[in-house]
């Protein structure tokens, strides 16, 4: 059999060679051509997988090494018999790490205890729950909105403890947490239909019932947040004393690479969509798309994990005062952001040649 995988996905080769034969291409130069006489695909999301890349071809497994998959066509795939098998999860750590990050950057600048704040996490699933699960435990205050999963959760006995902010009365909707929470965090996939689009979830009007001085996170898709309106809402709050002007962390934009250059100079904080950079998160997305591949195949690849080259982080609470004091050693986010403000230009070869953090909570 014939795969054809992304050069730039770590810990990959020589892994399928003994099993196929492997082709290894830049993501974006994925062709109709090269999938032609492919039996699988293994990608990241600078391939768009749909019609114009599969129609015609004997792909029949596609395997995507990120959490998102708004790259790939479902209804297309679901059509055609495609198998898509995605690494839900696998980073989920590293972007805790990167909110950490933010959020030990913004309580050092301007001088707050998390007693003092509010949080609000929108989407709970793999990283959105790890993120309130750390916060409560730091002292926020945590707000959670999800709508399926608060559908899901008031739909019979989840086993949910009483009290637990994941329980069916636990969830806030949305205007809530605009509402209330001094710091926003978004965790959602991106949909642009149905009754819980994501797309510009964070439009005008939810940045306008924002409270004074808050604080908006986005490392989820770029396109969840508006980024003209947001951009329009900083340059509107210019004007105003500088704790109650809205503020916000970036590290999934629209259009990237091509950036908006005005946000990004008015952004608190601007990565190039690294949040879930780290070692493990990559070598854990590996590991699961080669592992899906080996079952629907019939590899001896079932628990494959490139152990040699990553240890996986020892999952482990950690405080406050010691995130204050390690995690600047761990991941400067400052120095990132003012690189990134300094050359935006190089947003797509900043990504390329990040080195990969440690997790180490």
């Amino acid at each position: 059999m014939k795969i054809v995988a992304d050069r730039d996905i770590p810990f990959l080769r020589g892994i399928l060679e003994p099993y196929a034969d492997v082709v290894y291409l830049p993501g974006a130069a994925i062709s109709a051509r090269d999938a032609a006489d492919a039996d699988a695909l293994i990608v990241r999301t600078r391939t768009r997988c749909d019609r114009t890349l599969l129609e015609g071809s004997r792909v029949r497994f596609i395997g995507t090494a990120t959490i998102g998959f708004d790259h790939i066509d479902r209804t297309y795939c679901d059509a055609h018999g495609i198998a898509v098998e995605t690494a839900a999860g696998c980073n989920a750590r590293g972007v805790l790490q990167w909110v950490a990050a933010v959020l030990a950057f913004a309580a050092r600048r301007e001088g707050w205890s998390p007693e003092e704040k509010t949080l609000g996490v929108v989407g709970v699933g793999h990283v959105g729950s790890l993120v309130a699960g750390y916060a409560r435990r730091w002292g926020f205050r945590v707000l959670c909105c999800d709508p399926p999963r608060q559908r899901e959760a008031s739909s019979g006995d989840t086993g949910y403890a009483p009290g637990d902010p994941l329980s069916p009365a636990g969830f806030v909707p949305a205007e809530r947490i605009a509402e209330e929470a001094d710091i926003v965090t978004f965790h959602v996939p991106l949909t642009r239909t149905g009754a819980d689009t994501t797309f510009h979830m964070a439009d005008s009007g939810f940045l306008a019932r924002m409270k004074s001085g808050a604080l908006l996170l986005n490392s989820s898709r770029g396109e969840v947040v508006d980024g003209e309106a947001l951009r329009e809402a900083l340059i509107r709050d210019e004007g105003l004393p500088a704790e109650e002007r809205l503020r916000c962390a970036i590290d999934t934009w629209e259009h990237e690479p091509a950036i908006d250059r005005a946000l990004l100079r008015r952004a608190l904080l601007a990565t190039p969509h690294i949040a879930g950079y780290s070692r493990q998160g990559k070598a854990n997305a590996a590991s699961m798309i080669v592992r899906a591949l080996a079952r629907r195949y019939g590899f001896p690849l079932s628990d494959w994990y490139p152990s040699a080259e990553v240890t996986p982080c020892a999952a482990r609470p950690i405080g406050w005062e010691e995130l204050l004091g390690t995690i600047g050693d761990r991941f400067d986010i400052g120095a990132q952001s003012r690189a990134l403000k300094s050359a935006p230009q190089e947003f797509e070869a900043m990504r390329d040649h990040y080195r990969y953090r440690e997790e180490y909570f």
